[in-house]
């Protein structure tokens, strides 16, 4: 399966469609970093892996744009514990 994440800047998240469902993952901006501040998959869809690959792709968005990452709820510092080659984006 061939998932994309986008940015809805509108709304302050990263966004993961899934057929008719949609996994976010809300964040806050300063100047030099994206906070991410809570993950949400639909209960359906847990277990899946759908929340790793939203932030995946969220970080590679966050990099894209050259800036860092504060992980401010519990699965994206898990994530990042499990996933040391992200260290360079930790704030």
């Amino acid at each position: 399966m061939t998932v994309a994440v986008r940015d809805n800047k509108d709304r302050s998240r990263f966004e993961l469609d899934v057929g008719h469902e949609l996994a976010f993952a809300n964040y806050r901006l300063t100047s030099s970093a994206v906070i991410i501040t809570h993950t949400e998959t639909p209960r359906a869809l847990r277990g899946r892996g759908l929340a790793s690959e939203l932030i995946k792709g969220a970080l590679e968005l966050i990099r894209h744009d050259g800036k860092k990452v504060i992980a401010g709820c519990g699965f994206v510092v898990d994530y990042l514990e499990k996933h040391p080659e992200d260290a360079d984006l930790v704030a």
